[in-house]
C-alpha cells in the first residue's frame, strides 16, 4: 500500500510530516511530492520541488525569478497532475493525500481530477467549506474542511490531520469483496423532469444484462459521463437528458461545456441521444436570475431551483448544436424525438407546454441532421414507456450489432 501526499514543504512541512507519520504508522507506505516554490522544504520529500517544475516545463528557478503566485500554482499543479499519473501508472500511487490552503488545493486537487474514478483522493482544506466545485470538477475528490487554518499541529490540526489520514488508510487498506459482475455498460442522463424514462428505460436495460450508471445533468454529471466514455468505462450511452446544452447556450447555473455530446462519438461507441428538457434553462433561487430574463417564464421548482422556458430561436438553435455534434460521431448513433413534449414540464397542461417551441427544435434537428444518424419520431412525451422502450431497443440493437451486447 503506498499512499502519494502533496504539499508544499516551504510552509507546511510539520503537519505534511505528521500526516505521513500518522499513514506510516499504520503500514502504509508513503510518497510525498512537494509542491512548494518559494522557500527551502522542512524536509527531504521523495519528489522534490524542482522535479515538479521541470514535470510541468519549467524550472524552480524560473518560477522563483517570476514570484507570480499564479503562475507557480498553475504550473505546480500540471507538474503534480504529470508526476501523480506516472506515479499512479508505476503502481506507486494506491491514494493521494493533500492539505492546505487554496495554492495548494488548487495544486493538489488537479492531479487527483487527473486519476481515474476510484482511486482514493482526500483532500484537506480550508476551502472544503465553500464552493469546491473548481477543485472537485467531475471527478470523486473528498474534501474535509479544515476548520482552522492549516498553520501548525494543535488539538484540533492534530485530529483533523489524522481523521483525513485513517479515512486514506481504510480507502486503501481494505477489499470491500463486493461481487462484481462483468457487463456491459451503458451510461444514462437524468433529470428529475425525466426520470419516469429513465427508470423504465434502466430496468429494461438490466432486463437485458447491461450495467447501468446513471448521471444527473447537472452539468458536473454530463462531464462526469463524458470523461468516463473517454476512459474507456463506458460501452454504450442513452443520453435521454440533454439539457446541460440549454444552459450552455443561454446562461444558465449547469452547463456542462461547449465539448457535451462528443465523447460517445470521438471513441466510436454506440448512443442513442433524446432531447431531454431542452424546454428549460436552470438558475438557483428566483432572486439570482440575471435581469436580463426578466420578462421570461418561470417554474420555480423548489427555493433553490429555477427554471426558464427556452424560447422557440433557441430551441432552433439548440437544434442545430445537437446535429451537429451527432453527425460528427463514428459509430452508430440516433436521434429519438419524443412529439408529445421533452419533459414532465413540457406536456399539455403544464407550465412549459410550448408546442411553437418544440417544434422549432424538432424541425432543426429534422434539417440538420446527416442521413447517418438515424432519426426516430414517437408519438408520446418522454416519460410515455412506449419512448422508454423505443430507445432501448434501438441502443441494444446498436449494441448487438457492435458486439457489445451482453
Amino acid at each position: 500500500m503506498s499512499v502519494v501526499i502533496i504539499g508544499t514543504l516551504d510552509t507546511k512541512a510539520e503537519e505534511i510530516g505528521f500526516a505521513r507519520d500518522v499513514l506510516e504508522a499504520q503500514g502504509v507506505d508513503v510518497h510525498v511530492v512537494d509542491a512548494g516554490v518559494m522557500g527551502e522544504p522542512g524536509f527531504e520529500p521523495e519528489t522534490s520541488a524542482s522535479e515538479v517544475a521541470d514535470a510541468a516545463g519549467t524550472t524552480l528557478e524560473h518560477l522563483r525569478e517570476e514570484a507570480d503566485r499564479g503562475e507557480a500554482i498553475e504550473a505546480m499543479g500540471e507538474g503534480a497532475t504529470e508526476i501523480a499519473q506516472r506515479l499512479h501508472e508505476e503502481g506507486i500511487l494506491d491514494g493521494v493525500l493533500g492539505l492546505g490552503g487554496s495554492g495548494n488545493t488548487s495544486i493538489a486537487t488537479a492531479a487527483m481530477r487527473a486519476l481515474p474514478v476510484g482511486v482514493p483522493k482526500v483532500m484537506v482544506s480550508t476551502m472544503a467549506s465553500g464552493d469546491t466545485e473548481p477543485y472537485v470538477g467531475a471527478r470523486d475528490v473528498t474534501m474535509m474542511y479544515s476548520v482552522a487554518d492549516i498553520e501548525g499541529l494543535n488539538q484540533l490540526s492534530r485530529r483533523i490531520i489524522s481523521n483525513a489520514a485513517l479515512a486514506m488508510v481504510g480507502m486503501v487498506a481494505n477489499d470491500p469483496d463486493v461481487d462484481v459482475e462483468d457487463r456491459p455498460t451503458i451510461a444514462v442522463t437524468m433529470f428529475g423532469v425525466t426520470t419516469p424514462c429513465v427508470q423504465a428505460a434502466r430496468e429494461r436495460l438490466e432486463d437485458r444484462g447491461y450495467e447501468v450508471i446513471v448521471f444527473h445533468a447537472t452539468g458536473t454529471g454530463g462531464r462526469a459521463m463524458e470523461s468516463l466514455v473517454e476512459e474507456g468505462v463506458i460501452d454504450g450511452v442513452l443520453d435521454v437528458t440533454t439539457t446541460e446544452w440549454a444552459d450552455e447556450l443561454v446562461g444558465g447555473v449547469l452547463s456542462a461545456g461547449s465539448d457535451r455530446l462528443e465523447a460517445a462519438g470521438d471513441e466510436g461507441i454506440p448512443q442513442v441521444v433524446s432531447t431531454g428538457a431542452l424546454d428549460m434553462v436552470n438558475f438557483g433561487p428566483r432572486d439570482s436570475v440575471p435581469e436580463e430574463f426578466d420578462g421570461r417564464q418561470f417554474h420555480v421548482h423548489n427555493p433553490q431551483v429555477t427554471l426558464m422556458r427556452t424560447t422557440p430561436e433557441e430551441n432552433a438553435e439548440l437544434g442545430e448544436i445537437i446535429a451537429e455534434k451527432l453527425n460528427a460521431a463514428t459509430e452508430p448513433t440516433a436521434l429519438a424525438l419524443p412529439l408529445e413534449g421533452v419533459s414532465a414540464l413540457d406536456v399539455e397542461g403544464e407550465d412549459f407546454h410550448d408546442p411553437e417551441a418544440d417544434a422549432a427544435l424538432f424541425d432543426a434537428l429534422r434539417s440538420s441532421l446527416d442521413d447517418d444518424v438515424e432519426l426516430l419520431e414517437v408519438e408520446t412525451d418522454v416519460n410515455d414507456e412506449a419512448f422508454a422502450e423505443k430507445l432501448v431497443e434501438t441502443l441494444d440493437g446498436y449494441m448487438q450489432d457492435a458486439g457489445r451486447a451482453p
